[in-house]
């Protein structure tokens, strides 16, 4: 992030002073000092002197709010799809159950409408048994939706339960409604903390440095490149075009492009270009058609937003719905070849919802792992209003309302954005002239 946050903006809520021992004390466990802190700036230019911005590092506290013995939790999974939810839950379960003996774990169904005064399925109980085998799977053992739902009757719900922690898995949108939550729990004066497991496979949340499912689905889209290379190669003029996940942020079809060194032309939501005029995509596209005979060509789904038209549409979470670039540009390439007489094949692959449903590779099981195991400890100490995220190689506490603040996105100066370039040979800039 370029802008560093006040240094009161990074204090995490707690619900109180913290009243029992730890259960893991005696367990040759590793307790994260109180006054313990990690340096959001990594470098002197970030800093401009005076006591330096820090966050809270997460770990388990010798001491805890909450007796585990009359505690419930409770788990929800919000928005789209993505590899490791399952992961997650498990973690939280076991976490909760074997290292701190809770024994009431409950999981609602389908998103916040799971809380609301109506759900399409009871909240279901959460236990080894349920969890023992679900990271092999992908999706979410919850199920899940989007859209928002009435703050009083989703507390209402948590009083009703007796829930003392309620977990929140997912992107910019679940956090904001965790923070709603955490409002209204505040307003009412109960003891309820609520703490936040970051989600997005676009990677692009505030202060944390990697989310899980980013790597799963870099893996997954560098194969379907390696797909797309061997149809543009097979085919006189042919191109192998992919559009991959990244609304505003072109993380994944960075990296992946990256990762396979096949890629010609990657186009993301941080760069602009066009398609007609001197310099543009259609004629630098038809260049490397005319040296090579093939081409692969990967679009964020964000990208080139501003040739499309817009629908003002939206969907149950407020967000805008975005044209469809990839057929978009399918179309244009086909066309612009035909009006010059050249032959082209435009094979088109959007894997996006086979990506988002896959079950996690090893190293977002991992990820997946810590995160739950951090977000358990966070909540047992009482620490609340936060998610657990990943800054500077550790493992923090962010307040909601930071977490919830913009997004991170690709920097085109950075030297990343440059290895991309220089392995694409496309130019720094395809706007036409």
């Amino acid at each position: 992030m370029s802008t560093l946050p006040e240094l009161d903006s990074l204090v995490v809520a707690r619900l109180g002073e913290a009243r029992f021992d730890s259960p893991l004390q005696g367990r040759a466990e590793r307790f994260v000092a109180e006054r313990a802190r990690v340096l959001l700036p990594s470098d002197l230019e970030q800093w401009n002197g005076g006591e330096p911005p820090t966050f809270e590092p997460a770990g388990p506290r010798r001491r805890i709010f909450f007796d585990p013995n009359q505690l419930a939790c409770g788990v929800v999974t919000c928005g789209g799809l993505c590899p490791g939810l399952n992961d997650v839950i498990r973690a939280l379960v076991l976490t909760l159950h074997h290292r701190y003996g809770v024994g009431k774990i409950l999981g609602y169904r389908y998103g916040y409408s799971g809380l609301g005064d109506a759900p399409v399925r009871p909240a279901m109980v959460l236990d080894r048994d349920t969890v023992g085998q679900v990271h092999l799977q992908g999706g979410t053992l919850l199920g899940s939706s989007r859209g928002p739902q009435n703050v009083e009757d989703m507390v209402d719900t948590l009083e009703r339960d007796g829930v003392g922690i309620l977990f929140t898995i997912g992107g910019d949108g679940t956090l904001r409604g965790a923070l709603a939550l955490h409002q209204e729990i505040v307003r009412r004066g109960l003891e309820i903390a609520v703490i936040g497991v970051p989600k997005t496979i676009d990677n692009d949340l505030p202060w944390t440095e990697r989310s899980f499912g980013f790597t799963s689905a870099v893996e997954e889209a560098s194969r379907v490149i390696a797909g797309a290379h061997v149809e543009a190669r097979g085919a006189w003029n042919g191109v192998g075009l992919v559009k991959l996940m990244g609304r505003h942020s072109g993380f994944i079809a960075e990296h992946a492009t990256l990762a396979t060194s096949d890629v010609n032309f990657c186009m993301i939501p941080e760069v602009p270009f066009s398609l007609a005029g001197e310099g543009g995509f259609l004629q630098v596209l038809g260049q490397r058609l005319a040296d090579r005979h093939h081409a692969v060509v990967v679009v964020a789904e964000g990208a080139g937003q501003d040739l499309l038209p817009t629908s003002g549409a939206r969907d149950p979470s407020g967000n805008r719905r975005f044209g469809d670039i990839g057929t978009y540009l399918k179309a244009e390439i086909q066309n612009y070849c035909a009006r010059r007489g050249l032959p082209v094949t435009v094979k088109y692959i959007d894997p996006s919802y086979t990506i988002r449903s896959l079950p996690a590779n090893a190293l977002d099981s991992e990820l997946c792992l810590m995160l739950g195991q951090y977000a358990v400890h966070a909540g047992m100490a009482g620490r609340t209003a936060m998610s657990v995220g990943y800054w500077n190689q550790r493992f923090t506490h962010v307040p909601l309302h930071l977490a919830c603040q913009g997004r991170r996105r690709v920097d085109p100066q950075t030297n990343t954005w440059q290895r991309v370039l220089g392995v694409t040979g496309q130019p720094a800039s395809m706007v036409g002239r």
